[in-house]
């Protein structure tokens, strides 16, 4: 079909064709797509119908559509919603949970930088689909280039992805300083931009590439003793991304030694938090992301205190890019927060909200219940952005509007708050009464904080 979006190149024509035989009937894609049939509502641009009519033919039609050449990157606005849809996953085909709330996020940070990632992944939910050995769901796109992916123990996840950024960066080093040593015979400027040429944004990275591809031709012919060296580390001339990824498991409980100290440090890091609020991998055990009156394992009678807020926490680091955010309820904020993250020269952490099957609904309805988390208050949405300090302006931004909805709505949706009504009907009562006094203070709290003059006066003492 003609593509209508002013986001893509006129006379660009669109298509969108389902892996049939990987799809896992989770409904999702249908209850996101905002396109209906005028003549039938029930109708949308894409429908669940029966596997096996379909099979033959979709599976002829999935290969028609793979031997279909790329969208050219440059040529696409990787900030919009149309333009980042129609860059090449580099994750895929996981056998995560129908319907599960994690992989998304990472799907996307791939399709944004998985031709130059670097993951160090803990031990969960996410290394387990992440590895699922001896196939793997991370793959290359047509250059062969693709993440590198290593799974950690839970308890030094942040510091083994602290150690891949150390190590990329020494390997920058060395090579600049080769390339510092070879420059009369490289060429000035060609040396010069090899080492000084930003690299933060899509266009520095393709720019680099081919001056690196300028750089080994030129080396292939060289007899300087360091044109050896300098071939073989060549490549890390070009800026690579590390993320740490894990669940909140890792991040809240286990690992979080190692991941406030990887966020007190200044290196250029972006984790991510896929915030299941449980040990989903294990069972659905509780941890400090658990809510207040949630039923998990170990949590018979309701979780009995509120939920660690490390968002609020790590944005105490006046150094660290922090923001928290939900693809169901507001996915333009979502891909910008992403940006952001990966652009900004320091630790950044990103919070996922990531509805799991141990929430105890229907998956089919993922994106409803991360709008009512939102907009309930029971996840707000901020970022903490230090290079807006810099300007002058407050780094603290609320994405989310007002609470607009009781979150008596929210918890009685989930079989995880709503069965504790059943079983301790008391202790429900007061926990939902308590929770909503906790969205409340917590928004007004993070109100506050964005209402706050950017150079407010410290206190004496």
């Amino acid at each position: 079909m003609p593509a209508r979006s002013k986001d893509l190149p006129a006379g660009t024509h669109i298509s969108y064709q389902v892996a049939a035989e990987d799809c896992t009937g989770c409904g999702d894609c249908v209850e996101a797509c905002p396109i209906h049939d005028k003549s039938n509502v029930s109708r949308r641009a894409v429908n669940m119908a029966p596997i096996e009519p379909l099979r033959a033919q979709e599976r002829d039609n999935f290969a028609f559509f793979l031997r279909l050449p790329e969208f050219d990157r440059s040529l696409i606005k990787h900030g919009t919603i149309p333009g980042s849809v129609l860059l090449d996953p580099l994750f895929e085909f996981s056998g995560a949970c129908a319907g599960c709330g994690e992989t998304p996020y990472i799907r996307l940070a791939t399709q944004l930088y998985g031709d130059r990632m670097l993951v160090a992944n803990a031990t969960g939910c996410s290394s387990i689909y992440g590895g699922n050995l001896p196939s793997t769901p991370y793959t290359v796109n047509g250059a062969g280039r693709g993440p590198a992916w290593s799974n950690s123990l839970f308890e030094d996840n942040a510091e083994f992805g602290l150690g891949m950024r150390l190590a990329a960066d020494q390997l920058m080093g060395y090579a600049q300083q080769l390339v510092r040593e070879m420059a009369t015979e490289i060429g000035g400027d060609l040396a010069d931009a090899l080492v000084t040429a930003d690299q933060r944004k899509e266009a520095g990275i393709v720019d680099r590439r081919q001056r690196v591809g300028l750089l080994l031709d030129k080396l292939a012919s060289s007899r300087h003793p360091r044109a050896q060296p300098l071939a073989s580390v060549a490549e890390w001339l070009i800026r690579r991304s590390v993320w740490i990824i894990g669940g909140d498991g890792w991040a809240y409980d286990i690992g979080f030694g190692g991941l406030d100290h990887v966020l007190a440090l200044p290196y250029d890091v972006n984790i991510l938090v896929l915030h299941t609020e449980v040990y989903s991998n294990t069972g659905g055990q509780t941890s400090k992301a658990t809510p207040l009156g949630a039923v998990a394992k170990f949590s018979a009678g309701g979780k009995a205190a509120a939920k660690k807020d490390l968002a609020k926490l790590a944005s105490n680091y006046s150094h660290a890019y922090v923001a928290t955010v939900a693809y169901g309820a507001k996915d333009v904020h979502t891909l910008r927060v992403f940006h952001e993250a990966e652009s900004f020269d320091g630790p950044s952490l990103i919070v996922a909200y990531s509805p799991c099957i141990a929430h105890g609904y229907d998956m089919l309805y993922n994106l409803r219940q991360q709008d009512m988390a939102v907009k309930s208050g029971h996840w707000p949405l901020f970022r903490f952005d230090p290079w807006l300090a810099e300007t002058g302006a407050n780094p603290f931004k609320l994405d989310s509007a007002a609470p607009s909805q009781p979150i008596k709505a929210f918890m009685e949706s989930e079989t995880r708050f709503a069965m504790l009504a059943r079983s301790h009907p008391e202790a429900a009562q007061q926990f939902m009464e308590q929770a909503q006094q906790d969205a409340e203070r917590r928004f007004r709290t993070y109100q506050e904080m964005a209402q706050r003059p950017a150079d407010e006066p410290k206190k004496e003492a």
